[in-house]
């Protein structure tokens, strides 16, 4: 399964306490970095919710944020501490038997005095319930989305390395034809210099423009890669690491068989080759 690190999510619940929407973004990561933007009343959930993101994703920068909205029948309540706000008065008024122009206290003035007045405490217990259940829905809408715009690649993926393997083919088939190539050219060389033929000279320089331009041991290992990479996008693990690295070993050989070049069939072979890489490394750095 090819999963993309670029996804988006968003869910929405209601109840009698109000309305509650969280929306996911993860864009691509080397390393997986989850981040909370929380109510107050839900920061708690916090922990919880970045188990359950280590448990679902592998990599990715992942933003979580929820918004709370409370019903308008969960209006804030406030309680007076009836103790403090007659022990404040019966101070202000033994104040004002001192002094000459005592001046009114009003309730509002009491009401500013610390401890008097405090906020009632909302139960918020129903809505971190339902923010576990919203959260655990929108990682799955998530988890499609990156499968969903992950398997979009996939053609991608296969036209090109169906086409690497016609390239590498292409290059396996025309080598016998560059050797005698080269053989009849070192001869004409040899015979414009007016040296003697010596067989056996001729032979060593075979031997030797072979080894310089063998590029056997290249071709074999660009077919195995290629082989690699198509089973690797097969599995259900996190792929990306692996093709990132397996995009790296293409690139060396590609760069290692336009190197040992004595044809430019060949030379444009490996160019094309790099070509197909690098379109396939710049997705790979966005799968999973």
């Amino acid at each position: 399964m090819i999963r993309s690190m670029t996804a988006f999510a968003r869910q929405d619940t209601q109840g009698e306490w109000g309305t509650l929407t969280c929306e996911i973004r993860t864009v691509n990561h080397r390393y997986l970095e989850p981040s909370f933007r929380l109510p107050e009343a839900l920061r708690e959930l916090e922990n919880a919710f970045r188990d359950q993101i280590r448990q679902q994703l592998k990599r990715g920068k992942v933003d979580v944020s929820m918004r709370l909205q409370t019903a308008e029948s969960a209006t804030q309540e406030f309680e007076v501490c009836e103790e403090v706000a007659h022990a404040v008065n019966e101070a202000a008024n033994h104040i004002n038997r001192m002094l000459d122009n005592p001046a009114h206290i009003s309730a509002l003035d009491i009401l500013r005095w610390p401890g008097v007045l405090a906020a009632k405490e909302l139960d918020y217990s129903p809505a971190q319930t339902a923010a576990g259940e919203l959260f655990k829905r929108t990682v799955a809408e998530l988890v499609t989305v990156r499968e969903r715009e992950g398997e979009r690649l996939r053609p991608l993926f296969d036209d090109r390395l169906k086409t690497m393997g016609d390239l590498v083919s292409e290059v396996r088939s025309l080598m016998p034809e560059l050797l005698k190539a080269q053989e009849k050219n070192l001869k004409e060389r040899f015979e414009k210099a007016k040296v003697e033929l010596d067989p056996e000279r001729i032979a060593q320089e075979m031997v030797m423009l072979a080894q310089k331009s063998d590029v056997a041991e290249e071709l074999d290992r660009l077919e195995a890669h290629v082989s690699e990479v198509s089973e690797t996008l097969q599995s259900d693990d996190a792929i990306g690491r692996r093709l990132d690295f397996l995009m790296q070993e293409l690139n060396r050989e590609a760069n290692t068989l336009s190197s040992k070049s004595i044809d430019a069939r060949v030379t444009r072979v490996a160019v094309d080759l790099k070509v197909l890489i690098e379109q396939m490394r710049e997705q790979v750095q966005n799968l999973e």
